[in-house]
C-alpha cells in the first residue's frame, strides 16, 4: 500500500478538526492509490501504461481530471525522471514558437532542458515536451513533435 505523507502544517490545525481533516486526507489518499497513481508533495500522479500523442495524452488527463505534470522545483523533477519512463508532460510552444507555456497557460519558469535543448531537430516542428530519463541527471526535458508516441504524466493536486 502507498502511503501518503502530508505537511505537518497543513494537518495541524484545531484539534477538533483534526482527525477529521487527516482521516479525509487519507481516504482520499487510498482511493487515489488503488487506481495506480503516486503521491508526491501534495499532488498525485498518474503514469500511462500506453503511448499516445501529446494531444491524446493530455485529453486523457483531463478526462481523469488532471493536466499533464506541471513541473515547477527541483523535488518534482526529481521524483518525475526517478519513473524511468520517457513521458509527456504539459508544456508547449504550440501556440508561439519559443514561448513555452504549461498546460494551465503559465510561462515557464523553472527549466530543465538537456544540454541544446529545445532545438526544432533537423528542422521539425518540435512544439511538445517530454522528460526522458537516459539523458543528464537533472536536465532531461526535450522538444518533440507533438506526433510522436509516449508515454505520459498526468498531475492532480490533492
Amino acid at each position: 500500500m502507498v502511503k501518503c505523507h502530508f505537511d505537518k502544517v497543513l494537518i495541524l490545525k484545531k484539534k477538533t478538526n483534526n482527525k477529521n481533516e487527516k482521516t479525509k486526507k487519507q481516504e482520499i489518499c487510498s482511493h487515489y492509490a488503488q487506481q495506480g497513481w503516486l503521491y508526491f508533495n501534495g499532488s498525485f500522479y498518474y503514469i500511462s501504461s500506453i503511448t499516445k500523442s501529446w494531444q491524446d495524452s493530455r485529453d486523457d488527463c483531463l478526462q481523469r481530471g488532471a493536466v499533464l505534470a506541471i513541473i515547477s522545483n527541483t523535488e518534482e523533477q526529481e521524483f518525475i525522471r526517478l519513473q524511468q519512463k520517457v513521458m509527456w508532460i504539459g508544456l508547449t510552444d504550440r501556440e508561439t514558437e519559443g514561448v513555452w507555456k504549461w498546460v494551465d497557460e503559465t510561462p515557464m519558469t523553472a527549466s530543465f532542458w538537456y544540454s541544446g535543448e529545445p532545438n526544432n531537430f533537423n528542422g521539425r516542428n518540435e512544439d511538445c515536451v517530454v522528460i526522458n530519463h537516459n539523458y543528464d541527471y537533472e536536465n532531461n526535458w526535450n522538444d518533440a513533435a507533438c506526433e510522436n508516441l509516449n508515454f505520459w504524466l498526468c498531475e492532480k493536486d490533492m
